[in-house]
């Protein structure tokens, strides 16, 4: 069963103070300064290392006192404690937030994935790809090709180990023809195979990804909230 720790875990790299180091992906960031993923059953938080450590204590504090929830939509009990504080040494402070997703333990296969080994036949539809990414963590990426180029695309956001993230991309011309969940569900079973979990998350505000999770029958195990400079 996916927790807030999963999700928390799986996204972020974190040091032997339960610390962030940084966002798990090829290209890492310094992932968000402070970060709180809320279920029914449990809380996870993490705070950034390199946030002053009397402001970090502040904010574990409140966040043991987070109370559980069953309405995922509603925003953090602490949520202006939480930005209070890190607003005295930190401006502008974004929040952002939204539902993290497990799959469901049946999915039908995809008929007319492919697999992608190589970030050049991405070039036409996708950009910003660099050389090596694939094998440095993105992988497996499924597509949907269409006139010899892949037009939607599944792949790892994040992952370690134990899960992986699920990032979704369909080109705008193919938009609205389903290709997101078909690969999305590739994507899943190929993780599932690999012996990791799939999990998928998103915002509140990205209708696009939101319908993928409905169409997938994706059930909301947590949300995140998170305060990012």
């Amino acid at each position: 069963m996916s927790t807030p720790d999963l999700h928390l875990t799986t996204c972020l790299l974190l040091n032997d103070d339960g610390r962030i180091i940084s966002t798990r992906e090829p290209q890492a960031l310094r992932g968000p300064l402070f970060t709180l993923v809320r279920s029914a059953t449990s809380c996870a938080w993490a705070v950034r290392a390199d946030v002053p450590t009397h402001l970090a204590d502040e904010l574990d504090r409140l966040a043991r006192d987070e109370p559980l929830t069953l309405d995922l939509r509603v925003t953090p009990v602490h949520a202006d404690r939480y930005v209070a504080i890190l607003g005295e040494r930190i401006e502008p402070i974004h929040q952002a937030g939204g539902p993290a997703f497990q799959f469901p333990d049946s999915l039908a296969p995809s008929a007319g994935v492919v697999l992608v080994e190589d970030e050049r036949w991405l070039e036409h539809n996708f950009r910003g790809w660099a050389p090596s990414e694939i094998k440095a963590g993105r992988s497996p990426v499924l597509a949907i090709v269409e006139n010899g180029d892949p037009v939607s695309i599944c792949f790892c956001a994040r992952r370690s180990g134990v899960a992986a993230e699920a990032g979704v991309q369909t080109a705008e011309a193919y938009r609205g023809r389903g290709y997101g969940a078909d690969v999305t569900a590739a994507w899943a079973l190929a993780i599932r195979t690999s012996g990791r979990i799939p999990l998928y998350s998103t915002s509140w505000t990205n209708h696009a990804s939101l319908a993928v999770a409905r169409k997938l029958s994706l059930v909301a195990y947590a949300s995140s909230w998170s305060l990012s400079d």
